[in-house]
């Protein structure tokens, strides 16, 4: 995270270059966004980064790290949204979830330059089913990948830790799967993932909380000891039915570095370590910079410590709680009223700080969950030092919402 001591210089960095724009706004502060890429790609260890685009949700901003050496692809979370980079140019994009959409099915099947820059994710045969159904006439050969789950499952299975994702945890089931692709025309087993998301996307050193860090960190150990032998071996099962397996894929932000060590991997999945929402602050396996802000306005000074911001109720997915709530950061020091927390229309801050602002003023936030911020926004503000160097459109600015 950035140092307490550069704050009050990038708040001041920040209010000179969007001076003479209106908030509510968003900017990408492209120093601290290619440090993290750069930090990425060192993590990576030689390993191609392939950038997780629900995160970014950008494509100015996807285009601009794919020039970056050590990135290589990118990994989507919508078919519509990977025939979309597709026909505009992005030519390897690996769809991370399974999808239902037969329409999407039927261009992608129609279409060579979509299922030749296209691959689509399966766990289960009735997938492949509904794929096969929905071609509608397409002749063209559909990429798979398949999904590892990669949960820890503790005394026999009956406790499990990591996200429900795929049903084929055992290496064996796994490479039935893979027979039963290789088997079907019309599909071609490509690649593998498999995301440890209870490793790289829980906090393991969180302020406050020494007894629960310690045991996040010695659960993640545990995991991702159990999870390289499990993976090697699952890579070999499913190279034993495809031997032409052009990529293994693994990892995330927070365990960029662990997964590229591993000899079965070929590429890592990164994206929120781009923007570094307020969720990556905690991490002792990495330190980046918050790339990604927004600012809302103060409309109203109620009081004596008190000042009052347009809107700013963004809560990020997941579970509810406090960490799903975008954190006021800058000016320092000042925070949510208890009783209304950030709001739809409007959100009181108190603090000391609130007593030097004026109405006008920007009060910048930083969002849970990174890529999500761009569901708010049709605009990103570039910002290179202390100037706008660009304002590009999001997916949203580009009319595109695709969950």
């Amino acid at each position: 995270m950035t140092p307490r001591t550069s704050l009050g210089a990038d708040r001041a960095r920040y209010d000179r270059a969007t001076a003479h724009l209106d908030a509510p706004l968003a900017l990408v502060d492209l120093d601290a966004f290619d440090a993290n890429a750069a930090d990425l790609v060192r993590r990576a260890g030689g390993k191609p980064v392939r950038v997780a685009s629900k995160s970014v949700r950008c494509r100015a901003l996807l285009e601009r790290v794919l020039a970056r050496p050590g990135f290589a692809g990118v990994m989507s979370f919508t078919l519509a949204e990977s025939l979309w980079l597709a026909r505009a140019g992005f030519e390897d994009v690996l769809l991370a979830y399974p999808s239902a959409d037969r329409a999407a099915f039927a261009e992608l099947s129609d279409d060579p330059k979509l299922a030749g820059a296209v691959t689509v994710m399966v766990d289960d045969p009735a997938q492949l089913d509904l794929i096969a159904s929905a071609r509608a006439g397409g002749t063209q050969e559909i990429r798979i990948c398949l999904e590892l789950d990669t949960s820890l499952r503790l005394f026999g299975g009956r406790i499990r830790v990591g996200a429900r994702r795929s049903p084929l945890w055992e290496p064996d089931r796994l490479a039935g799967l893979a027979r039963a692709v290789t088997r079907r025309p019309g599909f071609r087993l490509v690649g593998l993932m498999a995301y440890e998301g209870h490793v790289a996307g829980v906090a393991d050193a969180v302020a406050g909380r020494p007894l629960r860090s310690r045991a996040v960190r010695l659960m993640q150990t545990a995991a991702r000891r159990e999870l390289a032998v499990r993976r090697a071996a699952a890579v070999a099962a499913v190279r034993a039915v495809a031997p032409d397996l052009e990529f293994v894929n693994g990892g995330g932000t927070g365990s960029v570095q662990h997964t590229a060590a591993e000899a079965a991997v070929t590429e890592v999945a990164a994206g929120s370590g781009l923007f570094v929402p307020r969720l990556f602050d905690h991490y002792s396996s990495f330190t980046a910079r918050p790339a990604a802000l927004f600012a809302q306005p103060v409309v109203r000074r109620p009081g004596v410590g008190v000042v009052t911001v347009l809107g700013g109720g963004y809560p990020a997915s997941g579970a509810a709680g406090p960490d799903r709530l975008p954190v006021p950061y800058l000016p320092e020091g000042l925070r949510y009223d208890p009783r209304e927390g950030p709001g739809e229309v409007q959100t009181p801050l108190l603090g000391s700080p609130a007593d030097d602002l004026r109405i006008g003023d920007k009060v910048w936030f930083r969002h849970a969950k990174a890529g999500e911020l761009c569901e708010r926004f049709d605009t990103l503000h570039l910002v290179s030092g202390d100037r706008v160097t660009a304002a590009v459109p999001t997916y949203r600015g580009e009319g595109r919402t695709f969950l």
